[in-house]
C-alpha cells in the first residue's frame, strides 16, 4: 500500500489528451509485469489511479494516460524529471504464454490498444511459439490512432495481419471506415485453435466477442479487460466489484465466459 517514488524519465505526447509516460524508479529494480496489469500511480497532492502497462524497456515502465479528470490531468501535465508515486504491480494480466501453438486474435478499440501493446510485442518477441497473429484495431478518427510508429513496424512484418479501421475520415485517408468488429469475419485465424483478446469500450468488446463468437471461437477462449473505479487495487474496498468478482484482483483480464452474462446488464 506504500508507493515508490518514480521519476518521469521520457514523455512523449500520443494524442492531444492523451500521454505515454516513461517512469524508473529512484531506487531498486524496475517492476516485473504482466502483459495486462496495471499500477497505481499518484500524483502527489492529487491522488492516485489505476493506469495498464504499455511498455517498458531501458529500466523503465512506460504507462499511457487519457486526461479525463482531476488525477489522470495531473499525470498528463507532468515533466520529465517529475516524481510519483507508484505502487504496483497489480491484478491478472492476458497470460499470453497459454496461447502458444494456437492463433491469437488483438482486438483493440481506442485506448484499448495500451494494455494490449505489451501483449503484441510478448507475442513478437517469441514469434516462432504463436500461429497465426492478426492484430485488429479501432479508432474514432486518424486523428485518435494511438502508437503509430508500432502500428507502421507491426504492418511491415510478413508474419502479422494488422487491420485498422475508423469511425469516420477524411478523403486523405485510405483504410477502411467503419466498426472495428466488421474487421473479424475477415481476419485470418482458425476458430477452433484461437485464443482472442479484446480491450476497448465495454459496449465494443461485448460486440467483438459477439462477432468472434460467430465464427466460431470457443467462449473460454476470448478474454477481455475490465476497467472500474479502483481504489485499492487489492479487492479490499469494493469500488471496482463487479458482480461477484473484484476487477482489480481477479482482472482486469477475465475470461469472456465468466462475464459475459453481466455485460448485458446496466449498472454493474
Amino acid at each position: 500500500m506504500i508507493p515508490r517514488r518514480f521519476r518521469v524519465a521520457a514523455r512523449r505526447r500520443e494524442l492531444a489528451d492523451t500521454v505515454t509516460l516513461g517512469l524508473e524508479p529512484l531506487d531498486g529494480e524496475p517492476p516485473q509485469f504482466s502483459p495486462g496489469q496495471f499500477d497505481m500511480l499518484y500524483a502527489f497532492g492529487v491522488g492516485e489511479a489505476a493506469i495498464s502497462f504499455s511498455g517498458a524497456g531501458d529500466g523503465r515502465v512506460e504507462h499511457t494516460v487519457r486526461a479525463v479528470g482531476a488525477v489522470t490531468r495531473a499525470l498528463c501535465a507532468t515533466r520529465r524529471g517529475d516524481v510519483l508515486g507508484v505502487r504496483g504491480p497489480f491484478g491478472a494480466g492476458w497470460d499470453v504464454e497459454s496461447a502458444e501453438g494456437a492463433d491469437v486474435v488483438i482486438v483493440a478499440g481506442g485506448l484499448g490498444l495500451a494494455p494490449l501493446r505489451p501483449a503484441v510485442q510478448a507475442l513478437l518477441a517469441r514469434r516462432e511459439r504463436y500461429g497465426r497473429i492478426a492484430v485488429i484495431i479501432g479508432a474514432r478518427s486518424p486523428s485518435a490512432l494511438l502508437f503509430r510508429r508500432d502500428l507502421a513496424a507491426w504492418s511491415a512484418r510478413a508474419d502479422v495481419d494488422v487491420a485498422v479501421t475508423v469511425d469516420a475520415a477524411g478523403r486523405d485517408w485510405r483504410g477502411d471506415v467503419g466498426l472495428v468488429t466488421e474487421l473479424i469475419p475477415r481476419a485470418p485465424f482458425d476458430p477452433a485453435d484461437t485464443i482472442a483478446l479484446i480491450c476497448g469500450p465495454e459496449i465494443m468488446m461485448r460486440f467483438a466477442a459477439a462477432a468472434l463468437l460467430e465464427r466460431g471461437v470457443s467462449p473460454s477462449a476470448i478474454r477481455i479487460s475490465m476497467e472500474r473505479n479502483m481504489k485499492c487495487a487489492i479487492g479490499h474496498c469494493g469500488h471496482c466489484q463487479f458482480g461477484p468478482d473484484f476487477v482489480c484482483s481477479d482482472g482486469p483480464v477475465l475470461a469472456f465466459d465468466r462475464v459475459a452474462p453481466l455485460l448485458t446488464l446496466r449498472e454493474v
